[in-house]
């Protein structure tokens, strides 16, 4: 079958090309949606913006303070007056104290809303992808998601914390500077200007590649999560087939195009640094000899031109720091659009409120002209009709790519159906409750994914409220006691990451434990195909006949055993549903079923079980 197209990966990893932020007005933009969708910066930022226009305003109040005690205090008529720059001096000292406690406290309030941002963001990222139909995970890379969800929200951090404040004060110093100079003297003002203007021309021009590069950095960060996080997960299968060359080779691929992508965007930034210091010294010299040359005919005294020293001198930092902050903006806003891409992902799986419920015990199953299709991609499944009466035991089969797992995922309504209807109990599943689909319907994967914890802490997840003696009872109920029992430490055993400390059988038996806990009405089983020891297999062999007992199972079948003890045998091929009947009547018909049951024969190993997966 041919390949889905996985929109979600493509939005996770666009490449830099016109479809990316590319300018000035698309920066502000990518702004403008990230503060509606990051409240927590707009919560008092009067405020904040207020203390900053005072340390602005304070900031330049110093220059005025030190012309007057030059031309009142120092060389005024009445000669040299000590109280007048003592009194000067003391108020000055008050302006600089006053400054950096309003900066101390501005500050203080953008660290606290930049990390309530952080927080927030990564909760809603988190909670945004896992509403996302399951048809936008399948090819998604969980490198590239984890950079999302960390790397990329961190670059807001320190925009959040001192970039965006940054611009408010220093464009305010700049303003307040020159409207000051003006004041002693408007030609002065203007050199300053004339002096400065060449920056915002060429602060545009590499503004506009500087967003291209950062973009392409926060696409080679993810993939580098990617090829480090297969690389650590796959590291047995690494050592055991030796795949160590290419695996590095691999790995020295990806991190050397961050390392490019990194590098590329570091130039920009290494040209903006002495690129304002070089303007900014031209200013100052500038306006120093002009002033000293020209500034008596224009009525220019000494404290007159000392101040303008000065108040270019002040205009200096903000310009010192333009490179680094946008250098730190321009991160900020390619990994802030980065997450909208994610965010703005429609959810298709619409979940009702309240919804329906479905009543309690087995549930029948009706599919009528089911068909699903990843978005842009070839169907997947095409016009599946089946009825599954309450209490069948239903055997899945078909050659890898032939729909069989995807029919499974959405009974548990992971994705809709693209045309069609599927039906619970008579029910449109798109209308049954979360909370009722939820309980009703359980489904056990092949791996028996684990959370980190003890394995009582895995089993409870089954259930909302359950605590340690509802763990003890399904345990009982599938009889695995004694299982549980040889267990390092029983039900207090640590599962380990992904429940890296158990065996593949193992983790199957606490997922069924934690199904069992659930009590659905539905299961869908895929079943593990990987070798077990015996005794590990026999306890599951009881423990998913007990926990199928009363219940309708749908098994994604990969043991000759199953298709055989099953009272439906559903057999799939190119998305369609080409045979359904039982084993011996299957057999016998001599069509497509006959043909795999043969060749599983052929195939069976000398345990008697055999892999259906083709």
């Amino acid at each position: 079958m041919t390949t889905p197209v996985d929109p979600f990966a493509a939005a996770l990893d666009d490449d830099v090309d016109g479809s990316v932020v590319t300018d000035g007005s698309g920066a502000i933009d990518v702004l403008r949606r990230g503060l509606a969708v990051s409240p927590e910066l707009r919560d008092g930022i009067r405020f904040t913006v207020l203390m900053a226009l005072c340390a602005a305003a304070g900031r330049i109040v110093v220059p005025v303070l030190i012309q007057q005690i030059l031309d009142r205090g120092v060389t005024g008529e009445g000669g040299f007056q000590p109280a007048f720059v003592l009194g000067a001096c003391a108020v000055a000292t008050v302006v600089v104290v006053g400054v950096a406690l309003l900066f101390r406290a501005t500050y203080l309030r953008l660290v606290t809303a930049s990390e309530l941002l952080l927080k927030n963001l990564r909760v809603k990222a988190f909670t945004h992808i896992h509403a996302l139909s399951l048809a936008d995970h399948t090819e998604a890379r969980r490198g590239a998601l984890t950079a999302r969800v960390t790397s990329d929200i961190e670059t807001l951090a320190r925009f959040a914390q001192w970039g965006a404040i940054a611009w408010i004060v220093n464009t305010i110093v700049v303003v307040g500077v020159l409207a000051v100079m003006a004041v002693y003297s408007w030609q002065l003002a203007l050199v300053t200007i004339v002096a400065l203007a060449p920056l915002l021309p060429l602060m545009r021009y590499f503004q506009r590649r500087q967003l291209r590069a950062y973009d392409d950095v926060r696409t080679r960060v993810g993939d580098t999560l990617t090829a480090i996080s297969e690389t650590v997960m796959g590291a047995p299968v690494v050592r055991a087939y030796g795949l160590q060359p290419r695996v590095r080779r691999r790995l020295d691929e990806t991190i050397g195009a961050q390392y490019r992508a990194e590098t590329r965007a570091a130039r920009y930034v290494t040209l903006l640094f002495p690129m304002s210091d070089v303007f900014g010294g031209l200013a100052l010299a500038a306006v120093l000899g002009i002033g000293a040359w020209w500034g008596p005919g224009w009525g220019l005294d000494a404290g007159s031109l000392v101040a303008c020293l000065f108040l270019v001198n002040l205009a200096l930092l903000p310009i010192a720091e333009l490179g680094e902050i946008l250098d730190q903006t321009q991160t900020a806003v390619a990994g802030w659009r980065k997450v909208l891409d994610v965010l703005d992902l429609p959810v298709e799986v619409v979940e009702p409120d309240p919804g329906v419920q479905l009543p309690a015990g087995a549930v029948g199953v009706v599919a009528r002209d089911v068909g699903f299709a990843y978005r842009g991609g070839a169907p997947v499944l095409v016009d599946v009709d089946v009825d599954i009466p309450p209490g069948t035991n239903v055997a899945v089969v078909g050659e890898t790519g032939s729909g069989k797992t995807t029919f499974a995922k959405l009974l548990c309504r992971l994705a809709d159906p693209t045309s069609g209807v599927l039906e619970l109990d008579g029910i449109d599943l798109r209308t049954v409750g979360p909370a009722s689909r939820r309980h009703a319907v359980r489904m056990v994967p092949q791996d028996g994914f684990l959370f980190e914890g003890t394995v009582t802490d895995n089993i409870v997840m089954g259930r909302d409220g359950a605590v340690r003696s509802d763990a003890e009872d399904a345990v009982t109920a599938l009889g695995l006691a004694r299982w549980v029992d040889g267990l390092s430490d029983g039900l207090d055993t640590e599962v380990g990451e992904r429940g890296a400390n158990l065996s593949v059988g193992e983790r199957q038996l606490v997922a069924l434990c934690r199904a069992q806990l659930a009590d659905p009405g539905l299961l869908i089983l895929d079943e593990a195909t990987s070798a077990v020891d015996p005794e590990t297999e026999q306890a599951l062999a009881v423990a998913l006949a007990r926990l199928a007992a009363g219940r309708t199972t749908v098994s994604v079948a990969h043991r000759l055993s199953t298709a055989q003890a099953a009272d439906l045998v559903l057999v799939f091929d190119a998305g369609r549903i080409v045979e359904q009947g039982s084993h011996d009547a299957l057999v016998a018909a001599g069509g497509r079923y006959a043909a795999l049951y043969e060749s599983w024969l052929g195939n069976t190993r000398a345990d008697g079980t055999a892999d259906f997966s083709g």
